[in-house]
């Protein structure tokens, strides 16, 4: 019996991204067909799914499962466009495949089982690309303006600006004031894409070719697009006889330091109690976070990009945060600056904190080292005449100030340990650090009397495998599996979810900080985003966040490439929302790839299951027995 399906789709991704969760993956897929539905052979495409666009366009992977096979036929096959695709016992396939040079990618699925064969015709969305015109010489790519959108920043300032243009071009911006600006050929090789680069284990996907038609030039900051317009400046590009012109969409205005805007920081100006009080501060916009700023820092606004404010930390230091978490204080606000006082310690059971008056909430940053701490707090003067110890605690071994800059101070901790955790809060205006005590660790039984938090990844969210395994059904089972044997070695155990209710992410660490937890680990399956080879980048691996926390990600990368035994892609730092705590040492793995059918197998598999569970419950334990061995 012969069928024929059609079936439209598109990629999507999933898992998230730095402040909300791990490496983009694919999405949960509808429920399996009923028993009924598959009476009937044919192939089921659980990634792309229904609703997007793939993002690379050389290749891409499809995954799903033929269903439906005849009993006593034999093993059922399947072909994509010709090419045969290895199936699983359970009918789950994965396939890499080249993409057509189109918008739509096509695909003949052909399934067979004993008499039986059906032919599914499914078809992708793929992301456009720019393609310059046939007929003509000089051409521009306006997709490619960067910047674009509104920038305020001080006169003079300047702004870097890259457009995709016809190659060998003679490439001028026009200003609407008269005098225009030169774009200069960009020499440098293509950046391949920010999944290649950040998940890919094949060296070749970064030798890519030189740019072609690439421009670069440099705007200095003055008002633009002063009466209202969004684009007002004028892109040229001459190649030969023959021109092209284009509008930049950009506004440019420009901000008065004279007398700057000062602001405070807020990240719940919706009022839901529902944050975690913290700003990120970032390099770049949207970049990776560098800065952690409580609700209620004050710092100045320098400028303005779209979505994203820039704030003046000191003279030479600034970062990138989210625009709707800056309120601007009442004008004539002065910048928030001053002296720094004297410090002192303050010893206690569980931790030591370091108290530091202020002159306001200046923003500040906590770096650490191994066995220190160091508080670097902006906009300040030292005048610390006093560091008061209050007594000779065992695990602060000296403390110390400098000032770097004129508007700089450093206080750093040096400690007599490595470094568990830390926290820091304002108490009115006064800076707590707050050093959290090692805890006592018996070397020949580390688990015994540790508190653990365990985190099943997602939901929301969550990546689906070729029969339909859903991640956060697998990591549940996992961490269910882990916590029993961790509790058989002596350690109290908390799950932050035991069943499939969505819970975001700051409830999670505040459930690991509100347990007092020595160690957090949060669970998950791995899936890969566009135009990275499944076949070639699969794997076990572990990511962190502080450098506290990279002997837990080691340990726990090598016990599990030995329990599951699958490819080593080993340890990671990553910018993940569960392992940026800083009360505790913590680590997100990623044992598995759900995508792969072999892989989702095992995730759904009892004995799966107990081998990633081993892996966690020995990892965890010879962190501990490393930490407890410390002189």
């Amino acid at each position: 019996m012969r069928s024929v399906g059609v079936l439209l789709a598109s990629v999507v991704t999933g898992c998230a991204a730095p402040r909300t969760g791990t490496a983009p993956v694919p999405a949960r897929a509808q429920p399996a067909p009923s028993a009924a539905a598959r009476e009937s052979l044919h192939a089921d495409v659980v990634y792309p799914a229904v609703t997007d666009v793939i993002q690379s366009h050389d290749s891409a992977f499809l995954f799903g499962s033929v269903r439906g096979a005849s009993a006593g036929a034999g093993p059922a096959s399947l072909t994509i466009d010709g090419r045969p695709v290895p199936l699983r016992a359970n009918g789950a396939w994965i396939a890499w495949l080249p993409l057509p040079d189109d918008t739509l990618a096509r695909f003949r699925l052909v399934a067979h089982s004993g008499p039986d064969s059906n032919v599914t015709l499914f078809a992708a969305r793929v992301a456009p690309q720019y393609r310059p015109p046939a007929d003509r010489a000089a051409w521009i790519d306006t997709t490619s303006f960067t910047p674009a959108g509104s920038l305020a920043l001080p006169p003079g300032e300047g702004i870097l600006l890259t457009v995709h243009a016809a190659p060998g071009a003679s490439v001028r911006l026009q200003l609407p004031w008269g005098s225009s600006v030169p774009l200069v050929p960009d020499s440098l090789p293509v950046e391949p894409p920010r999944g290649v680069r950040a998940f890919s284990t094949d060296t070749a996907a970064f030798r890519l070719p030189h740019a072609a038609g690439r421009y670069m030039g440099w705007l200095p900051a003055a008002a633009m697009c002063a009466d209202g317009r969004t684009a007002c400046a004028t892109l040229t590009v001459a190649v030969g006889g023959d021109g092209a012109s284009a509008r930049w969409p950009l506004t440019v205005n420009t901000l008065d330091l004279t007398f700057p805007t000062v602001v405070v920081l807020n990240d719940d100006t919706a009022h839901t109690g529902t944050t975690d009080s913290l700003t990120p501060g970032r390099a770049v916009p949207h970049g990776t976070y560098n800065w952690f700023f409580p609700t209620g820092t004050e710092a100045t606004l320098s400028g303005r990009w779209n979505d994203q404010a820039r704030l003046q930390l000191s003279r030479d230091a600034v970062a990138w945060v989210n625009a709707d978490e800056v309120v601007p204080l009442s004008a004539g606000t002065p910048p928030p600056g001053g002296v720094v006082g004297s410090v002192r310690l303050s010893p206690g059971p569980k931790s030591v904190i370091l108290r530091v008056p202020l002159p306001a909430r200046l923003p500040f940053q906590v770096t650490e080292h191994d066995r220190a701490l160091t508080l670097r707090i902006y906009g300040g003067a030292s005048d610390i005449n006093w560091m008061q110890y209050g007594g000779t605690d065992p695990l602060v071994r000296r403390m110390s100030y400098a000032q770097p800059a004129s508007d700089e101070v450093t206080i750093t901790v040096d400690l007599t340990r490595r470094v568990w955790g830390y926290r820091a809060r304002y108490d009115g205006r006064d800076l707590l650090l707050e050093i959290r005590r090692p805890p006592e660790i018996a070397p020949d039984h580390p688990l015994r009397g540790r508190t653990i938090v365990l985190d099943p990844g997602h939901p929301p969210l969550g990546a689906t495998g070729p029969t339909g395994l859903w991640e956060p059904v697998a990591t549940l089972a996992v961490a269910l599996k882990a916590k029993r044997l961790l509790e058989g070695a002596g350690a109290t155990v908390f799950l932050t979810r035991t069943d499939s209710t969505p819970l975001e992410l700051y409830p999670r660490t505040h459930f690991a900080e509100m347990h007092d937890a020595d160690v957090l680990v949060s669970i998950h399956a791995n899936a890969l985003p566009d135009g990275v080879n499944p076949f070639t980048n699969n794997g076990t691996s572990v990511y962190y966040f502080h450098p506290r926390s990279a002997p837990l990600a080691r340990a726990l990368d090598r016990a599990l490439v030995a329990e599951l035994g699958v490819r080593d892609l080993g340890m990671g730092r990553g910018d993940y929302a569960l392992v940026r705590p800083t009360w505790m040492p913590a680590a997100l793995t990623e044992g598995l790839f759900i995508m792969l059918p072999d892989q989702e197998a095992m995730l759904g598999s009892e004995d799966g299951q107990r081998r990633y569970a081993r892996g966690l419950a020995r990892g965890i334990e010879n962190f501990l027995r490393e930490r407890a061995r410390e002189p």
